[in-house]
């Protein structure tokens, strides 16, 4: 029975015994608090280096709804090579519903493309109040502050110096001016509303603003080039069948007018025949013409139909207030990294490291 009893007694003494002795820690952080008075003073001057060493940035947002297609299974094929193009693959049907719920997704593979953001390039900025008109490439190059350490120990900015820009094989200096604008143009769409939110960072807030009202407008012109590419090259088509028709008409017209003035007075079979020949060919190049024409205005209806509308939901506006850094949060940071570090040594010097994790 004695044995019984030490058995069901013996693992709550173990317990106890390999409980966390809380007193025995307090003592020996209090032992090296020497350490938090070295360790936390030097990472929060670090942590007020490094905050002020950031440079403040603004955010101007743009927010769209594009409207439901009902372009049919033209606006489908369009669609899909577009997809094609930017590896993006969507659900095949002929329905315009099936082509709607895939547009959105593609937009931020759009904005995302080597293509657009070369395209951004060549996009004007200035500063406000200032008449310094420069590609918003020059402006990323030449213009971004980098803070005191960067001013202080980094090297001379690049010189600016014009290259042509060839999307395929893009050079160092122009890839990282694209990585730069991949992460201060942000797309993101809404799954269930469809509504598209272009996000533009920037050390400037003015050309916060002017990049995000640009991307929002080269981003409708992208896709609205796209979705009517076909129903364009269709108007481009008829209209030159409608211009040459035309000339034929009235080269045929002429013929038929200087004939019959140049033979008004004679009565010849001949004549009479030849007029009316002229009259039956004429009349035939004006049917055609009026067909074609007819073609035209049914092309350019189509390229209406085909061009997406979108509604502005909120429009870019320059931010009052900077977006980041905030300096008080990276401090907080650093303050509580000196004191986990003090913290640490302390209980290793203090040999409180496996009690602590119950490792005796």
């Amino acid at each position: 029975m004695n044995e019984d009893n030490n058995r069901n007694i013996n693992p709550y003494e173990e317990e106890e015994e390999s409980s966390i002795d809380f007193g025995a820690i307090f003592a020996a952080l209090k032992k090296q608090i020497r350490l938090y008075l070295i360790i936390v003073p030097i990472f929060c001057v670090l942590g007020v280096a490094y905050a002020l060493n950031q440079v403040n940035y603004y955010t101007s947002t743009v927010m769209l709804a594009p409207e439901a297609s009902t372009g049919g299974a033209s606006s489908m094929g369009g669609l899909a090579s577009l997809a094609k193009r930017f590896g993006v693959s969507g659900r095949s049907s002929s329905s315009a519903q099936d082509v709607d719920a895939i547009l959105p997704d593609l937009y931020p593979d759009l904005i995302n493309s080597v293509d657009f953001k070369t395209k951004l390039f060549e996009v004007n900025v200035h500063h406000k109040d200032k008449n310094d008109n420069m590609p918003y490439y020059n402006y990323l190059l030449k213009y971004q502050k980098r803070g005191w350490i960067g001013e202080l120990f980094g090297g001379p900015m690049d010189t600016i110096k014009v290259e042509p820009v060839n999307p395929f094989e893009l050079t160092k200096k122009q890839d990282n001016i694209a990585k730069a604008i991949d992460k201060n143009v942000v797309c993101d769409v809404d799954s269930k509303t469809g509504v598209i939110t272009i996000t533009v960072t920037d050390q400037d807030a003015y050309i916060a603003a002017c990049m995000a009202d640009s991307v929002r407008g080269r981003l409708q012109r992208f896709i609205t080039d796209y979705r009517t590419a076909k129903a364009r090259r269709d108007l481009a088509y008829q209209t030159k069948l409608y211009k040459e028709a035309k000339r034929k008409y009235i080269d045929v017209r002429q013929k038929y007018i200087a004939y019959s003035d140049a033979n008004q007075d004679i009565v010849l079979e001949s004549v009479r025949s030849k007029l009316e020949d002229l009259e039956n060919d004429m009349q035939l190049k004006y049917n055609s013409l009026t067909s074609l024409d007819q073609a035209v205005e049914a092309a350019q209806a189509k390229v209406q139909e085909f061009t997406p509308a979108f509604t502005t939901l909120q429009s870019a506006t320059v931010p009052v207030k900077k977006a980041g850094p905030s300096r008080a949060k990276i401090c907080a940071v650093f303050l509580l990294v000196g004191i986990l570090l003090a913290t640490g040594i302390a209980l290793y010097k203090e040999d409180q490291i496996k009690p602590l994790l119950g490792l005796n």
